[in-house]
């Protein structure tokens, strides 16, 4: 059994704010899995699904974002996963990269992330598979960054045509998921690791016509 879990803050007033990119990215896996997260379990609500041939357990922590690890940890203990465990995907928003773009990653700092800063305190250790949502302004024409606000930003609602930009990334994000579990993680990176003006950076990392 995989697990994979998108991190983000219960309520409606959060559920398309930056902060819950991977609370997104779940819901759409889900939806093309044809489930809904409605089963509570390890304090977090949770779908069974099969994904490119693989049983995976969806879930979304109901703990608030600071508290995502203790979520975590309990599903890996309730599914018998040791820790660091192979079987661990979390994906999660990343205010350092632009809009439009992910990164996978086997291990790193939280970097500012408190859900990341949770689940590395809660499991010890900082070596588990993260696929990080950029949520961040992309730069200007000329070069300069547009810093986003941090977190005044991050729960603010996205205006549509940020939207229209998640959309399509939340795809990409699942073609991640699924290469993941097919191809292995260093397949998927050399696939969806690529900057935006890669001309082999397509939705599912083959190029774009």
């Amino acid at each position: 059994m995989k697990l994979i879990v998108g991190l983000g803050n219960p309520g409606i007033e959060y559920q398309f704010t930056p902060h819950n990119a991977g609370f997104l990215a779940v819901d759409r896996i889900a939806e093309d899995c044809g489930v809904v997260l409605s089963n509570r379990r390890g304090r977090a609500l949770t779908a069974k699904a099969r994904l490119a041939g693989h049983e995976v357990l969806l879930a979304k922590p109901e703990t608030y974002m600071n508290l995502s690890g203790i979520s975590v940890a309990a599903l890996l203990q309730e599914l018998e996963l040791p820790v660091p465990t192979e079987d661990l995907i979390v994906l999660y928003d990343e205010l350092a990269l632009p809009l439009g773009t992910i990164r996978i990653r086997e291990r790193g700092s939280a970097n500012g992330h408190n859900g990341v800063k949770s689940i590395s305190g809660v499991l010890g250790t900082e070596e588990w598979l993260r696929i990080r949502i950029g949520v961040g302004k992309p730069a200007l024409a000329d070069g300069r960054e547009i810093k986003a606000g941090g977190k005044d930003y991050l729960l603010s609602p996205f205006r549509k045509q940020e939207l229209a930009v998640l959309d399509e990334v939340l795809d990409r994000a699942r073609g991640a998921v699924e290469t993941v579990l097919t191809e292995g993680v260093g397949a998927a990176m050399n696939k969806f690791n690529r900057r935006l003006d890669d001309p082999e950076a397509g939705a599912n990392g083959s190029k774009e016509k």
